[in-house]
C-alpha cells in the first residue's frame, strides 16, 4: 500500500487529545508499524509509559519536570531546556526513517506557554518525509498551526464529572 503522510492535529479543552493520539498509536503498531511518542511538559509517572513494554513498536520518551505549568506563569529554564531537548528529538525521529507515526504530545501548549516558539512547530511540520504521519496534541493550537494540517480534531468539552464532582485523576480513565 502506498501511503502518504499527513499532519494531524488533535486540540481544544475537552479530554481526550492525548488519548486519541495513543489509540492511533496502538493502531499503527497493531499494523506493524513503527510509532515514536514525545511527551512534552510530562515527567509524571501516566498508566500509558508501559506501551513500549507492550507493543515493542512503540517508543516513548517524555520532555517535562514532575511539575505543571499554568497559563501566566512563566516556565523554568529546565521545563524549556527539557522542551527543546524534545523537539530535537521529535525532529531526529521524524528524519530517521525509523518511524511509520511520530506523535508530539501537548506540543502545541508547549509553545502557548512559552517553553517552544510557534516556528519549531511549523518547522516541524514542514521537514516531515511525505510518508510519515504527524500528530501534534495540545490545548491552544495556534491558527498558523491549524492552518499548516491536513486534519485537526478539536476537543469540545460538553459536560464532565470534573465539573460537578471535583474528583482527581482515575488510574488509567485519565491517569
Amino acid at each position: 500500500m502506498n501511503r502518504v503522510g499527513r499532519l494531524q492535529v488533535y486540540t481544544g479543552n475537552g479530554k481526550g487529545k492525548t488519548t486519541a493520539s495513543l489509540g492511533l498509536a496502538v493502531r499503527a503498531a497493531c499494523s506493524g508499524m513503527k510509532v515514536f511518542i514525545g511527551q512534552f511538559m510530562k515527567g509524571q509517572d501516566y498508566s500509558e509509559l508501559c506501551l513500549s513494554d507492550r507493543f515493542p513498536e512503540i517508543t516513548m520518551i517524555q520532555f517535562g519536570t514532575p511539575d505543571f505549568i499554568l497559563p501566566g506563569e512563566k516556565p523554568s529554564l529546565a521545563d524549556i531546556k527539557l522542551a527543546n531537548d524534545g523537539i530535537d528529538t521529535v525532529r531526529t525521529a521524524i528524519n530517521s526513517g525509523n518511524y511509520d507515526v511520530v506523535i508530539a504530545d501537548e506540543i502545541c501548549v508547549s509553545a502557548y506557554l512559552g517553553l517552544l516558539r510557534e516556528g519549531q512547530l511549523l518547522e516541524l511540520a514542514s521537514v516531515r518525509p511525505d510518508n510519515i504521519e504527524v500528530v501534534f496534541t495540545g490545548r491552544y493550537a495556534s491558527d498558523a498551526i491549524i492552518k499548516a494540517a491536513d486534519l485537526v480534531t478539536e476537543m469540545v468539552p460538553v459536560k464532565h464529572y470534573y465539573d460537578t464532582e471535583k474528583l482527581s485523576a482515575r488510574l488509567g480513565i485519565e491517569n
